[in-house]
């Protein structure tokens, strides 16, 4: 994703943190704010990531995208893994959101673990049209090793 020290990065789904942690390490002006609907990711990546927090660096909430309040055109990066949202049901409004506080320049980078191979077809056509009806170039990366899909959007 290519992480600036400047960024103002989005995570959708935190979980455990993991995704937090690697990010916040590379900020030192820039802030991340971490999502999950549930109340024991929110926990973790708390727990996991206290430093970030207590430095400034890292917000944590309890929250559905499709709620989330974030300042229009702020976000230079959003991402979220095996978030399956994007894939299972139509996320139109929440990626017309995403697209609405993204800088120009900006990315939505959604990856999947792709172990499921018959599976890779159906989430990329199925992220990939919503992120482009909303206005994003798609590119797509498809690794084997470890396997994972990675669908961009660049504002």
């Amino acid at each position: 994703m290519d992480v600036q020290p400047n960024d103002h990065v989005l995570e959708i789904g935190c979980g455990p943190g993991a995704g937090a942690e690697l990010i916040c390490s590379r900020l030192e002006t820039g802030k991340m704010f971490a999502i999950d609907r549930s109340e024991s990711g929110v926990d973790r990546t708390k727990r996991r990531c206290q430093r970030f927090i207590e430095a400034g660096r890292l917000t944590v909430r309890q929250i559905d995208l499709a709620t989330l309040r974030v300042p229009v055109k702020r976000l230079h990066k959003v991402f979220a893994f095996n978030v399956n949202l994007f894939w299972v049901r139509d996320a139109s409004a929440e990626i017309a959101l995403l697209h609405e506080r993204v800088l120009p320049g900006g990315s939505v980078f959604l990856f999947f673990e792709a172990t499921r191979r018959d599976q890779v077809p159906t989430i990329v056509e199925n992220a990939s049209k919503a992120l482009a009806e909303a206005g994003f170039r798609v590119s797509i990366v498809d690794q084997k090793q470890p396997s994972v899909i990675g669908i961009i959007g660049k504002r």
